[in-house]
């Protein structure tokens, strides 16, 4: 990875710190991007202790589309490049809440930051260049309703999330597409259950179930391989619009792999973020 800029969303805790640090160590300049000053200090000293090229912290909250408008528009004024850009960042919440721009909150952080923060930066991925989407195997059960893309009718913490993830591939697979002629690929990974914060900082029974099953977990370490591999492995060079774990390349659901579904999210996903069509040219399909 010398040589290369790798930018990684969430990268202070969990499979985001792991990936990014284990990218710097294997000679990226790794571009963090974090809510918390403390945190995001601590990961540029494990970086910098890792022996990793100069690294570097930019702050954004991930789930209001103005902080991902600003964190786009720094990183484009601070770097002509970002060779690959993992989308790490996501959260399960244990009820209903909207962000200050009203969004659902699974919604806005999990969804619409992979896609807005994405679409910003596009034009700053050059040929060769790699997106790497964290969905997950929660995707399975979900289905999505256009009617009620955030669940306001029938919320439960788990549909949410479940929901979410299948968000991440619909949009993975379209992306694919629309950047196929740039030469950017574009995958979605599954980490597995992995033994982090993920989900504790929840208050009550469901904090208290992610507490309770931090033993049966994966490692971050574990968890983050898939990433890493698909971040850096010559494996996977010209590979795009798939869906991976452990390693290997895994059939998603076939929800995930309707076309339908994928455009019409896209175009639904686009309006809700103000995203016009200058925005969106180069990804538009012909």
């Amino acid at each position: 990875m010398r040589g290369k800029r790798v930018l990684v969303t969430g990268a202070t805790t969990g499979i985001g710190r792991v990936t990014a640090v284990e990218l710097g160590r294997a000679g990226a300049e790794v571009v963090l991007v974090a809510r918390d000053r403390q945190k995001a200090d601590a990961t540029l000293a494990e970086l910098a202790a890792a022996g990793a090229p100069p690294a570097h912290a930019l702050l954004c909250d991930l789930s209001l589309m103005s902080s991902v408008r600003a964190l786009a528009e720094e990183v484009r004024g601070r770097f002509d490049r970002i060779d690959v850009l993992v989308n790490n960042a996501g959260a399960i919440f244990g009820s209903r809440a909207l962000t200050a721009e009203g969004f659902e909150r699974t919604f806005a952080l999990n969804h619409l930051g992979y896609f807005l923060l994405t679409n910003l930066l596009l034009d700053r991925l050059p040929s060769g260049a790699r997106i790497v989407n964290v969905a997950s195997e929660a995707h399975r059960p979900a289905k999505v309703d256009f009617d009620d893309l955030q669940l306001e009718r029938r919320y439960s913490a788990f549909g949410a999330y479940c929901l979410s993830k299948l968000m991440n591939l619909l949009f993975t697979f379209e992306l694919a597409r629309r950047v196929a002629g740039r030469g950017i690929t574009a995958n979605a990974a599954h980490p597995g259950p992995v033994a982090s914060n993920f989900g504790r900082s929840n208050r009550g029974v469901f904090g208290f179930f992610f507490a309770l099953a931090g033993p049966f977990m994966l490692t971050p370490e574990k968890g983050a391989r898939t990433q890493i591999w698909l971040a850096s492995s010559p494996e996977v060079a010209g590979v795009s619009g798939k869906y991976f774990a452990k390693c290997r390349e895994k059939r998603p659901s076939p929800r995930a792999l309707d076309e339908v579904t994928q455009k019409r999210l896209w175009d639904v996903t686009a309006g809700l973020v103000g995203l016009d069509g200058g925005n969106a040219a180069e990804t538009r399909r012909a």
